[in-house]
């Protein structure tokens, strides 16, 4: 068993690299499947997705909508192009990296949704604020047109 890890290759070293492989995996599953660059195409594989009368068609084009599913294919892109491997080499190697590249992946898309949210949530706070200083603003000559008559 210790015959087959990777030899040179250090436990950090390796985990530096799965992080850093899972950020370009995540920029694309997230990028395509969410971003408004791609809202045609995801619009038209979202309407196969749930109107195809074939399975396997439906099945298809719902991986272009997901970006859960569609990190499996980008990762499985990803390992191919580095090569990257995890702990062992060969099969077993390449089976934990794509599983563990996927993992990260999908939790730094998760903080990224989570980030825009409560972004998207300050905003809507602060335009309601703003809303509600500008009505403020427009009542305030008319009350001291009162006042001074």
């Amino acid at each position: 068993m210790q015959a087959d890890l990777i030899p040179g290759a250090t436990p950090g070293g390796q985990l530096v690299n799965l992080l850093l492989l899972a950020i370009p995996v995540a920029c694309v599953s997230w990028t395509v499947t969410h971003e408004h660059i791609f809202s045609e195409v995801h619009d038209w594989c979202e309407r196969k997705s749930q109107r195809s009368s074939n399975v396997l068609v439906r099945k298809f084009f719902y991986l272009f909508t997901c970006e859960y599913c569609f990190s499996h294919y980008v990762t499985a892109a990803a390992i191919l192009l580095t090569r990257f491997t995890l702990l062992f080499g060969g099969w077993r190697g390449y089976i934990l990296a794509g599983f563990s590249v996927i993992w990260i992946a999908n939790v730094y898309m998760s903080l990224y949704g989570r980030l825009r949210l409560n972004i998207k949530h300050e905003r809507h706070e602060i335009a309601v604020v703003e809303n509600e200083l500008e009505k403020h603003a427009a009542r305030r000559p008319k009350e001291r047109a009162a006042v001074k008559d």
